[in-house]
């Protein structure tokens, strides 16, 4: 019995030192790996071994097999995508997790799983000042859930909002047969929302609307726009029961105007679900509260924490992940996770001021949190050959989005250990290379 705990108790020590190493010493390593599509195949065997191998041989092919393939989240260079911050109290909290191994399906199998999870939204939602009715306490009717991924907690919300139309229409006409129901339902997003929305849509089996926005609206939806296209398709004998706000788009980070949205959908007893999930995180700093004024009309909420306040990617199986929250909420304090996501929200401010000081960029939407949407003024063309250079050079990371058909750079803060410096050396390299892509036009 023993024997395996002596092994352990090695191993663990030397897997949180190369975890540490790995991290420390992350800025060295290019940030974008330098491979082709297949590489890894060629490196290890056809099958898996017969006999047993040793832990060293294991650990050996980090480097030789994982590294070069591994795209580095958590460098200070990285700045494409979203964050998807990591703490070690988080990666702490994810070892106990895994040493308990709790399938926590029901609260029977595991009822310290069921129940922290439940507290620890709650905790979360007065962190954001969420109205009463979203709280759980002792006899709430609200409460929160971890969902493996915003996808999927759209989708839920979907469903819930399907069954409940349904539910409202049987009431007053009992007759109806409930497939001539699903077939005139409509629901609706902005056309800026994250493509999981349609999926969402298409996987529940109901028609999904996009809401054109405008660049004048800084690509948030209007109260008009859904106002009119719901007497539109309500006219034509649909049935609206959906609207998916953004509070934060994946593309320029707009914000549905949900203060004006809100009360249309209760009105017309549409259901309204906010996805946050990228800034919803900020709402835990008074400053950015506001940006969520209107919650009050919604029927369910969703962000990712793990986009701001430091938790891993969540996995699917409802383990103990709660425990990370928890974890986490101690040993930084709302203070410290305020002052972090201030800390990214700066950074960004610099960088935009960077990009507003040369008259060759442009900004192509507001910066309101940890991300800048910027561009060469000029063709899209030239902004292609800019961004396929910064990233060929592997020195930073960035992706694009469209924004009124416009090719546009996207630079967000994303490891928790970005400081000003690198913000400047990415802008350094980002200028270096605008200059020779400008040199090589045609005058």
């Amino acid at each position: 019995g023993r024997q395996p705990c002596v092994e352990f108790r090695r191993r663990g020590k030397e897997m949180v030192d190369l975890i540490a190493d790995y991290l420390e010493n992350i800025e060295q390593r290019p940030v974008y790996p330098d491979v082709e599509p297949g590489y890894l195949r060629s490196l290890i065997p056809e099958e898996a071994p017969e006999e047993p191998e040793t832990y060293e041989d294991v650990v050996k092919d980090i480097e030789r097999v994982i590294m070069p393939g591994v795209t580095h989240w958590h460098s200070p260079y990285f700045y494409a995508y979203f964050p998807t911050a990591n703490s070690f109290p988080a990666m702490l909290a994810d070892m106990l997790s895994g040493a308990i191994g709790c399938i926590g399906f029901s609260w029977a199998a595991s009822p310290a799983c069921t129940e922290l999870e439940t507290v620890m939204m709650d905790w979360l939602g007065k962190m954001l000042k969420l109205p009463e009715d979203f709280i759980a306490g002792t006899h709430g009717q609200g409460g929160g859930v971890i969902q493996g991924t915003a996808s999927e907690a759209t989708l839920v919300a979907l469903l819930a909002a399907r069954s409940r139309a349904v539910r409202m229409i049987l009431a007053s006409d009992p007759q109806r047969p409930e497939t001539d129901i699903t077939s005139k339902l409509v629901a609706y997003s902005s056309d800026q929302a994250h493509c999981s929305v349609e999926r969402a849509g298409m996987i529940a089996g109901v028609r999904m609307k996009k809401i054109p926005t405008e660049q004048s609206d800084k690509y948030a939806v209007q109260g008009e726009t859904l106002r009119r296209m719901i007497q539109e398709d309500k006219a034509a004998g649909l049935i609206p029961f959906y609207f998916c706000a953004t509070l934060g788009t994946t593309p320029s980070c707009a914000f549905d105007h949900i203060t004006e949205l809100g009360p249309i959908c209760n009105a017309e007893k549409i259901w309204m679900h906010i996805d946050a999930a990228y800034a919803g995180s900020s709402f835990i700093c008074p400053e950015f509260r506001p940006l969520l004024n209107g919650i009050e009309f919604a029927d369910s909420f969703n962000f990712n924490p793990h986009k701001w306040l430091l938790h891993w990617q969540i996995p699917l199986g409802r383990r103990f992940r709660s425990l990370k929250m928890w974890f986490v909420f101690r040993m930084y304090g709302l203070k410290g996770l305020q002052d972090y996501i201030r800390k990214h929200v700066e950074l960004a401010k610099e960088f935009e001021s960077l990009v507003r000081a040369d008259q060759r960029f442009e900004i192509s939407a507001d910066v309101v949190l940890g991300l800048v949407c910027f561009r060469l003024k000029g063709s899209n063309e030239v902004n292609e050959t800019l961004l396929k250079r910064i990233n060929n050079g592997r020195k930073i990371h960035l992706v694009p989005c469209q924004l009124s058909g416009q090719f546009v750079l996207r630079f967000a803060v994303c490891a928790r250990t970005t400081e000003s410096r690198h913000i400047r050396e990415a802008w350094r390299l980002i200028t270096q290379l605008a200059e020779e892509v400008m040199q090589e036009l045609p005058n």
